[in-house]
């Protein structure tokens, strides 16, 4: 069954920027578009290298219970202008109605600016596992045992 993400606009919003959608029959991840306020709609915003900033979408979402939003970035961005999401994948969990804003990170050498309704992230939603976490005397052994951050190899 395929699970419905319900979508609330906000207010302010462009309804004629589209929902969050999949480009192609086998994308895993649907774009995120960029839905910004009508005093900067014309111009969009420009962030400078190693800027950070919160990119409105105009959306709120209810997410089934069991499942999560994360949002990851876009690979053409981030091979062509250095922009990522500094905390990716970010998580929005199904508990959470406030907006949905994507941040952003401008990790390239240059300005990027941002423009009404660009693709500026993909959402995956995926199923959520809670675990219960329980103090113990003793790890189980491993072959890895506690080799940290490149333990394992070169890379």
């Amino acid at each position: 069954m395929t699970p419905t993400i319900r979508v609330l606009r906000e207010d302010w919003a462009d309804p004629a920027i589209a929902l969050p959608s999949y480009e192609t029959a086998g994308a895993a991840g649907a774009d995120i578009r960029a839905n910004l306020p009508e005093d900067i709609r014309a111009e969009g915003f420009t962030l400078a290298p190693m800027e950070r900033r919160i990119v409105p979408t105009g959306l709120r979402v209810e997410i089934p219970e069991g499942l999560e939003m994360q949002i990851r970035p876009r690979s053409g961005l981030a091979l062509k202008h250095g922009i990522s999401l500094p905390n990716t994948p970010g998580t929005i969990d199904s508990d959470y109605r406030g907006p949905l804003g994507v941040l952003l990170i401008n990790l390239g050498a240059d300005a990027f600016t941002i423009h009404h309704g660009d693709r500026v992230a993909q959402a995956i939603i995926a199923p959520v596992v809670q675990a219960q976490f329980a103090v113990a005397d003793a790890l189980g052994d491993t072959t890895r045992g506690e080799g940290g951050f490149g333990s394992t190899g070169r890379c």
